[in-house]
Parts: C-alpha cells; sequence; structure tokens
C-alpha cells in the first residue's frame, strides 16, 4: 500500500501464473522479486483444470512461502475431482502454509465454450467450494466477479445471483475479470450493491502487452475491448510500452470514482506493471527482493 501522487492512498494485489519449464521459472522469479518491492497486500497463484495441475501451483505457492513474506493465496477449482479429493487438496496446502484461497469454479473439462458439468460428487459450483473451504478452515477467500457477466451466465441477474452466493457462502472478497469500460464496472457495481452484496469487488487490471495478446484473452472470457481502446491501441503498434498509459489512466479514473483497491494481472511481466506504477506515483516500498527470506540468517538463528 502506498499514496499515488495527487490521489487518495489505495491498495493492490497481484496475480501470478505458475511457471512451466525450468526457464520459466527464472523469469517468474525475476517477476516476483521485482514487484514483491511494492509491498503487495497479497498475490495470487492460478490453478488450472485436473489433478495435473496440482504440482506447478503447489511448488510455486510453497516457494513464496518459503522464501518470502508475501502474504500468498493459491486459486483452486472443482472440475475433474470429487468433493473429497478437492478437499484432500486444500488440506495438502493448508499443511505447506496456504491460509488464503481463490476459489473458483474453473472451466469447462472439455474446454472453453463447452458447456459445464459438475463432477460427479464434486463441488457444484464456485459458492458450493467456498462453503466448503469453510467447512475445513476459516481461510481467507476470494472468489471471481464478471462486470460483463459470466459468458455462461444467462444474465446479469443470474450472475450477481451466483456471487451473492459466494458471500453468502462466506467469501471475503470478490476480484474482477479485466475490463476496459469503467462505466460497465460502475454500473455492475452499483446492481452489486443493490443486491445485498458488501464484500469488496476489486477491479482487474490488465497491463496491455499488445493488442493481438489481449484480442485472445478476450475472447476466450467474453470480456470486450471497447472501440475507443481498439483505436488507442492500434495507434501504439509501434510503441508497445506505451501501452501501459492506458492501464495507468484507467486506474486514474476508477479512483476518481471512489475505487481504492486493485487487483492487477501480471502475466509474470514486472516492466510493464512497473511502468504503470511509475505513472501512477507509486514508489517501491522496500528495496528490490528485500521480501524475500535470507536464508543464511535464518540457518545462523
Amino acid at each position: 500500500m502506498t499514496d499515488v501522487t495527487g490521489a487518495r492512498p489505495f491498495s493492490y494485489s497481484f496475480e501470478f501464473f505458475p511457471p512451466k519449464s525450468e526457464q520459466a521459472a527464472a523469469g517468474w522469479w525475476r517477476a516476483v522479486e521485482a514487484l514483491s518491492a511494492y509491498d503487495p497486500a497479497f498475490v495470487s497463484v492460478t490453478y488450472g483444470a485436473g489433478a495435473s495441475s496440482q504440482a506447478p501451483t503447489f511448488d510455486a505457492v510453497k516457494r513464496l512461502i518459503d522464501e518470502t513474506d508475501l502474504v500468498t493465496a493459491s486459486h483452486l477449482t472443482v472440475v475433474k475431482a470429487t468433493s473429497g479429493e478437492v478437499d484432500d487438496v486444500v488440506r495438502k496446502f493448508r499443511e505447506a502454509g496456504v491460509r488464503r484461497f481463490v476459489a473458483l469454479r474453473g472451466d469447462a473439462p472439455d474446454g472453453v465454450g463447452a458447456a459445464y458439468r459438475p463432477h460427479p460428487g464434486g463441488y457444484e459450483n464456485a459458492a458450493a467450494l467456498v462453503k466448503g473451504l469453510k467447512a475445513i478452515d476459516d481461510f481467507d477467500i476470494s472468489v471471481s466477479a464478471y462486470p460483463e457477466k459470466h459468458p455462461e451466465s444467462a444474465d446479469r441477474s443470474a450472475d450477481i445471483a451466483m456471487l451473492k452466493a459466494k458471500a453468502d457462502n462466506g467469501a471475503d472478497r470478490a476480484l474482477t475479470q479485466f475490463f476496459f469500460d469503467n462505466d460497465v464496472f460502475e454500473a455492475y457495481l452499483d446492481d452489486v450493491r443493490k443486491a445485498g452484496i458488501t464484500i469488496p469487488v476489486l477491479p482487474g487490471i490488465m497491463p496491455v502487452q499488445n493488442l493481438t495478446q489481449l484480442r485472445r484473452f478476450a475472447s476466450m472470457c467474453g470480456a470486450t475491448i471497447p472501440g475507443f481502446i481498439e483505436k488507442r491501441l492500434g495507434a501504439l503498434t509501434e510503441d508497445p510500452e506505451a501501452h501501459f498509459e492506458v492501464a495507468a489512466e484507467q486506474v486514474l479514473d476508477l479512483q476518481r470514482r471512489g475505487i481504492d483497491d486493485f487487483h492487477f494481472y501480471t502475466m509474470n511481466r514486472s516492466k510493464l506493471l512497473i511502468a504503470v506504477f511509475d505513472r501512477l506515483g507509486v514508489k517501491p516500498a522496500r528495496g528490490t527482493g528485500s521480501g524475500f527470506a535470507d536464508e543464511r540468517a535464518r540457518q545462523a538463528g
């Protein structure tokens, strides 16, 4: 948490995804080290579908817990597993020191766009997972939210009803899918509050690396790229580093609307997000890597 020049103090959290190779792990760790200097409220690590994806997430989360002082949350999904199997995973993560989860249903096992069917004997949805997590321990739980509604929801009211079920079952906050039209988020948040949902709803901010990549991500999750963003980013194709201005200006506008808590999708890249923070006047709270445990000191102790 820090002060932004000319604005109220605000807080932020970061999302990382687990590296899939030794080479990727080196880049991931450099990004973690660089961004740890900004002292986020917490960081989260994504979790793919199915039991085969547990190991990379577990290894990444455990390393963060063992070797840094970052408050760390693990994503968790319910696809391809019974509730008992999911509970076993939860206990394994708890034994490793995990006290926070991002509870998600997950994508359909047959891929994005396929009809979702709960696993036989599994948790039906994310609301059921939140309830199951709270039955195991008093975990801190984040859940997802969709300003433009989940692609599979019949309409916005059904989508908000699901968010309310997650909140009623004990969710502590919601992290939104990335979006670019702040008017859409403001209208969504108004509907959420009218529905009696009082938990914090953190806007998910995606600093854009390039327009082609953004289009691919948006098509997968049902997010809209407004025409003004297409035009703006298209004009910056020869200067990709200038893309950080889009995210910075989005944050500044949301601050003017009274928002003071943000969740950043880092894509395991530190330079772009640091450029956003520089534009916002956010300075590192400590030296790079100072959030990392000093193994020699621990051994000496």
